[in-house]
């Protein structure tokens, strides 16, 4: 039987088991998020003059980036490219990215000693320096992301303001502002779009320049001066994996049926793209004669194994097969090997791999850092379930009055 989707505010009640669990980790970690801001970087971190940044940077940071990378590769899918039939992933993977982002500003922020200085690049520029291209470019794609949400929030309130009492003057004035928005948003909205595919290139590279910049500190493995080019080729690679996750997740929580048509579909995208980036991976190896560190079995060559083999190469034979591509449960596999894959390569490089030539013992991170990251997480996935269920953001297969009248025609078959 043909349906349509349309996106409406999920109706299941906040509070589960999960939900409370979420809650107790994301309050420890904001109990250590204070320490941090009234104590100072050093009482809850195991940071030092030797290891500036663990994985605040690594996971917060850096991953959490590269696994927001959703929102540009499914918007320039649906959008630029006009595939319409991909529609009804972009919203979730558009706030997928927004949340995914507004964290990462603030991971930068508690990572800084001076969180208070995370306003100077915006007047103070130094147009040479790869960090300072990352924050402007982050800082500016974040808000092309809330400019891209802001339709979706247009749409849930138009035609609902009702404030009581003295509020009551300004319901005229909100409404027509949202009218507003919406109208020039919905002309607008293409330049939005390529902007944040734009901006996403530019800062997924960069962040790899920065490690090339620490020279003989990363390990060989590593440290290529084509890590820009991974970064973004990784990024790409992770994009969709994440929106078949988060999809897959949501529906099994919200009690939905996942779009397996749709998901599948983006999962015979994976093959190719884990090709490109193990090929370059492979072939960069393979010219500066890298592999040879893989015969010194040590925490580095067994990490770079893990990262390459279960993160890439497992995925990319998964993805080859029909049967995976079609089956719920493998396609999820799959997708979570691809996450992993990069969520990895991201804490090798910034932590696995960078090695201080004075450092006087190894960097492990602490339990504040490990309670800080997880605060994080939970508390991104508690906002993803609110907006959810404030805005219409996930799509509902509905069926259509002529779809229900043919199929009663024939009797109930579909």
């Amino acid at each position: 039987m043909n349906s349509v989707h349309k996106p409406q505010p999920m109706t299941k009640g906040f509070f589960t088991p999960g939900v409370i669990v979420l809650l107790v980790l994301a309050v420890n970690g904001l109990g250590f998020l204070l320490g941090r801001f009234l104590f100072g970087i050093g009482s809850v971190t195991n940071l030092s003059n030797q290891y500036p940044w663990g994985i605040w940077i690594a996971i917060d940071v850096a991953a959490g980036v590269a696994l927001a990378a959703g929102g540009f590769t499914t918007a320039a899918l649906g959008h630029v490219m006009h595939r319409e039939e991909y529609h009804i992933v972009v919203r979730p993977a558009l706030l997928t990215a927004m949340l995914g982002y507004t964290f990462a500003a603030l991971a930068v922020c508690i990572d800084l000693g001076r969180w208070y200085y995370i306003w100077h690049p915006l007047i103070m520029w130094n147009g040479t320096s790869a960090l300072f291209e990352v924050g402007m470019c982050v800082m500016i794609y974040m808000m092309v992301l809330y400019i891209e949400f802001l339709p979706i929030v247009a749409e849930r309130f138009i035609g609902r303001i009702t404030l009581k009492g003295v509020f009551a003057r300004l319901n005229k004035p909100l409404e027509a502002l949202l009218r507003a928005l919406d109208r020039g948003l919905s002309k607008t909205m293409f330049i939005f779009i390529i902007a944040g595919v734009v901006l996403s290139t530019l800062h997924q590279s960069s962040l790899g320049t920065l490690m090339i910049i620490a020279g003989p500190k990363v390990h060989p493995l590593w440290q290529t001066p084509i890590l820009p080019l991974l970064f973004l080729l990784s990024a790409v690679s992770v994009g969709y994996p994440m929106v078949i996750f988060e999809s897959m997740i949501a529906s099994r929580s919200f009690g939905l049926k996942p779009e397996m048509d749709v998901l599948s579909r983006l999962g015979s995208f994976m093959a190719p793209l884990l090709s490109i980036y193990l090929a370059f991976k492979i072939g960069d190896m393979v010219i500066r004669e890298s592999f040879m560190y893989l015969t010194e079995v040590n925490t580095a060559s067994v990490m770079f194994t893990i990262e390459i083999v279960v993160g890439v190469a497992i995925p990319l034979r998964m993805f080859l097969s029909e049967v995976v591509v079609r089956s719920r449960l493998w396609l999820f596999v799959a997708s979570c090997l691809v996450v992993f894959g990069v969520l990895l390569n991201r804490i090798n490089t910034f932590v696995v791999a960078y090695n201080p030539p004075y450092a006087v013992k190894a960097y492990f991170p602490s339990i504040g850092e490990i309670s800080v990251t997880v605060g994080f997480v939970s508390i991104l996935v508690l906002l993803y379930r609110f907006y959810v269920r404030t805005f219409a953001v996930i799509s509902i297969a509905k069926v259509t009055p002529a779809a229900r009248a043919k199929y009663a025609i024939r009797g109930g078959r579909s």
